[in-house]
């Protein structure tokens, strides 16, 4: 059983969401005499997502709601309530309905289908932050869910730095990347704090600060948040003492505090996440190739061998599921990597630091020490630690919080890994558009294009992989089973895979 709250204006929210609904109850009280065309422009939203078939109900019969019902393409009946608490007008009628418009509807592509869905298994490839999340996904919508990973174990790649942050973000004009790393960050934390709660799972969902600007002031951050009218729960801003009190060292900043924000133990994550009721993993297992069979996909190992076959398909390994579309006619993404060092030491004291602080770098406080970094190397292959790279960390360490490494260079570790993004800066994820469009496509919005049936991608998280991944998991398995999507229409259309075919047909054109 699932719950999805929609929270702000119906008439504005409705049409960004994207569900097909089998069931409606319609408030009489929002369809106001007064307020006719509004009325009709949310009755119409309601059609638009309605399955075929689908009744509703209000307890309102007045002839405003069910000439917009009419519109909007369900077939309409009066009569008397039949008891039951309030829920009728004061002649003491309600309306119900059916959908049954008297056309077809045109959907966009990755639209939720208006019959059960299918399919009961799913494969994922990858077993990092995204593929893991990604298969827990998946498997709480009933599927039973296989992952292949080609290293001998899960988290070996970027996830398996010893721990990393998750928090929201601010900008001023509070677009798609603002709104987008909100709700992230929202999920993440209820993802989170449920598996560190359980025990098995180390880190901690007590707060973030992040070091506002050089020469931003505690007043202008305020006013900002005034502005765009963000509760302080979500973030606060706070100047250089407060934020100090509540970091446990000096901090000579004004900072973001994020209350639900904090740090994991991502390879501990990733494997609590692997052991989902459902979810069965294979290490070492290396997938070479992905072929179009019918209605499903069939993935070859590296001797041409047979691994699966499925009807949902989610890549989620990186840079190598660009290598698995290549052959199916699909154009590169624009894709770099980054090389990231993180140092760490561990002390039998505890660390004075109290809670994680992000700015020019960051450094948060493990149990029995610290970790700080990371460096950030574009299209650097080299796989071992750089000594010059600790010193990097631990500048950036000093001048955010005052805190020294111990002393002994040998004390510290290191760990180095690749972070993927696209040159916009934001993830990948949901249905791959189809290969070889055919002439004539529409191609003015990602939405409208046709998609490879069964198949989906959720990569180039970049360095917000932990924020990022439990949201747009739950993304690709909403689109893959046809459930309510969890993010906004345009949320959606920032991080589809088809993104860049649109923009480069506006350019052509």
């Amino acid at each position: 059983m699932q719950l999805t709250l929609a929270l702000g204006d119906v008439a504005k929210l409705l049409p960004a969401l994207r569900l097909a609904a089998d069931a409606i109850y319609l408030d009489g009280c929002a369809i106001a005499p007064d307020a006719t065309s509004r009325a009709l422009h949310v009755l119409k939203a309601v059609g638009r997502r309605s399955a075929t078939g689908a009744t509703a109900a209000s307890g309102s019969a007045r002839p405003e709601l069910q000439a917009g019902l009419q519109t909007a393409g369900f077939e309409v009946h009066d009569g008397p309530a039949d008891g039951g608490r309030g829920g009728r007008d004061a002649q003491g009628q309600i309306t119900t309905a059916h959908f049954a418009p008297p056309f077809s509807r045109r959907r966009a592509p990755g639209s939720p289908p208006s019959t059960a869905f299918s399919s009961t298994s799913a494969v994922v490839i990858g077993a990092g932050l995204a593929g893991a999340a990604a298969a827990q996904a998946l498997a709480r919508q009933g599927l039973t869910v296989t992952v292949f990973e080609r290293e001998a174990a899960p988290a070996q790649a970027a996830s398996g730095n010893p721990a990393g942050l998750f928090h929201g973000t601010v900008n001023a004009d509070d677009g798609p990347y603002a709104r987008l790393y909100r709700a992230a960050a929202l999920a993440a934390a209820i993802e989170y704090r449920a598996a560190i709660g359980g025990g098995r799972v180390s880190g901690r969902v007590e707060g973030l600060l992040r070091l506002a600007e050089p020469g931003q002031t505690q007043a202008a951050l305020g006013a900002l948040l005034q502005r765009l009218k963000l509760p302080p729960e979500y973030v606060q801003a706070l100047d250089a003492k407060a934020a100090s009190g509540l970091a446990g060292v000096r901090l000579r900043q004004a900072c973001w505090h994020y209350p639900g924000g904090g740090w994991v133990a991502a390879p501990q994550w990733v494997r609590h996440a692997l052991q989902a009721p459902g979810v069965t993993w294979h290490g070492g297992l290396a997938v070479q190739a992905i072929v179009r069979d019918g209605s499903g996909w069939l993935l070859h190992g590296p001797a041409g061998q047979l691994l699966a076959r499925t009807e949902v398909l989610v890549l989620a390994n990186a840079a190598d599921a660009q290598r698995l579309v290549a052959p199916l006619g699909h154009a590169p993404w624009p894709l770099q990597q980054t090389r990231g060092q993180v140092t760490h030491w561990s002390t039998d004291r505890p660390a004075p630091l109290k809670l994680p602080v992000a700015g020019d770098g960051y450094v948060l406080p493990l149990p029995h020490g610290l970790l700080c970094g990371a460096t950030r190397q574009a299209d650097d292959a080299e796989a071992e630690p750089r000594h010059d790279d600790h010193l990097h960390n631990l500048a950036r360490l000093r001048r955010m919080t005052g805190l020294q490494a111990p002393a002994e260079s040998s004390s510290w570790s290191a760990r180095v890994g690749w972070r993927l993004h696209s040159n916009d800066r934001l993830p990948i994820a949901g249905a791959m558009p189809a290969a070889n469009l055919a002439a004539g496509q529409r191609m003015d919005q990602a939405r409208f294009l046709p998609r490879e049936p069964g198949l989906f991608v959720l990569t180039a998280l970049g360095a917000r992989a932990l924020t990022l991944a439990p949201l747009l998991a739950r993304l690709v398995a909403a689109q893959a089973t046809g459930t309510p999507w969890p993010l906004e229409q345009d949320l959606a259309d920032a991080v589809d895979p088809a993104r860049w075919l649109v923009r480069a047909a506006r350019q052509a054109g």
